[in-house]
């Protein structure tokens, strides 16, 4: 006999916090499929088991075939699915987020649409990287010198503490293979820390595409949030892995960024961060009402407005 609304278990009320979770599993050349409630992943090694209600993006390279009913579990379990290209670099696509609520969209787009408070939110988020420096008075343009001036000096002091020879950023979206070691280690390390902010911005109800600094991509503001904690995660872990071989490097890179944001509680300081950039209270992943906005107040949907005097048009 089928249940009554009030019988059926919200699902979502129970899903482990975004912060809480782990960071991002990377498969290439495996089929994705669910045994009870948990992932499985098949290769040439064999069957390894993954618990999806505790997993934050799953990244699925080339060869890569999944389920129906993995992304089933994936989806209700509230992990972002991102589709990328070889080693994780290239982005392709994503499915949906776990978030329901319109909250931090609408506070977002209160920041980004008033160009006060989007100076004042880019200075905070440049005050972030420069502890101890007033930036408070400062422009976008001066922001942005000083934040150039700031990675040249990471880069060369990675250089210095790692050995790894050191030149200038260069990278080829359509040739990923031309980029020396280091670069290529950065690109990589640059992806997967993408992929992890990508899945708690949209985890949480924030719009990938409405960036404070960078504008004009669909993934705006990934960008401005993952450069708050690349000077210790990813850029670190790429001068770290370059002296690998070239086949291993990838792997090395991946590895090395998961744990530095698992060692840095990177996802618990992203999710604290968004919230306090955006002005807005933490809120639970909910299940919400939909409703109609008018000029006053908001009213409920799933209600014919229409009075019985109003005409029919034909």
């Amino acid at each position: 006999m089928p249940r009554t609304p009030s019988e059926i278990p919200i699902v979502r009320r129970e899903l482990a916090r975004m912060e809480d979770r782990l960071t991002f599993l990377y498969v290439e050349r495996a089929v994705v499929n669910r045994k009870d409630n948990a992932l499985t992943v098949l290769d040439s090694r064999g069957i390894a088991h993954v618990p999806a209600t505790t997993l934050s993006v799953l990244m699925l390279g080339p060869g890569t075939k999944i389920t129906n009913a993995a992304m089933a579990l994936l989806g209700d379990a509230g992990c972002t699915v991102v589709w990328v290209g070889t080693g994780g670099v290239r982005y392709y696509a994503h499915g949906r987020p776990p978030a329901k609520s319109s909250r931090m969209a609408e506070a977002q787009a209160r920041i980004v649409t008033n160009q006060r408070r989007r100076l004042q939110c880019a200075r905070e988020m440049y005050g972030m990287r420069f502890p101890g420096e007033d930036v408070s008075r400062l422009t976008m343009a001066q922001l942005r010198g000083r934040e150039g001036a700031r990675v040249k000096r990471i880069y060369a002091a990675e250089s210095e503490r790692t050995g790894v020879n050191w030149n200038r950023r260069r990278y080829d979206p359509d040739d990923f293979d031309a980029g020396d070691p280091i670069n290529r280690a950065l690109t990589t390390a640059n992806a997967a820390l993408y992929g992890i902010t990508h899945a708690v911005i949209v985890g949480l109800g924030f719009i990938p595409s409405l960036g404070v600094v960078h504008t004009g991509t669909d993934r705006a503001f990934v960008y401005d949030i993952a450069d708050l904690y690349k000077a210790e995660t990813a850029i670190p872990a790429a001068f770290e892995c370059a002296g690998a071989p070239d086949g291993e490097i990838g792997g090395r890179v991946r590895r090395a960024l998961r744990h530095k944001v698992t060692k840095l509680r990177v996802m618990k300081r992203m999710v604290r961060d968004l919230y306090a950039l955006m002005k807005v209270e933490g809120a639970e992943l909910v299940d919400v009402d939909l409703m109609l906005w008018n000029e006053l107040e908001v009213i409920a949907s799933g209600v014919n407005w229409g009075s019985e005097e109003d005409p029919v048009m034909h």
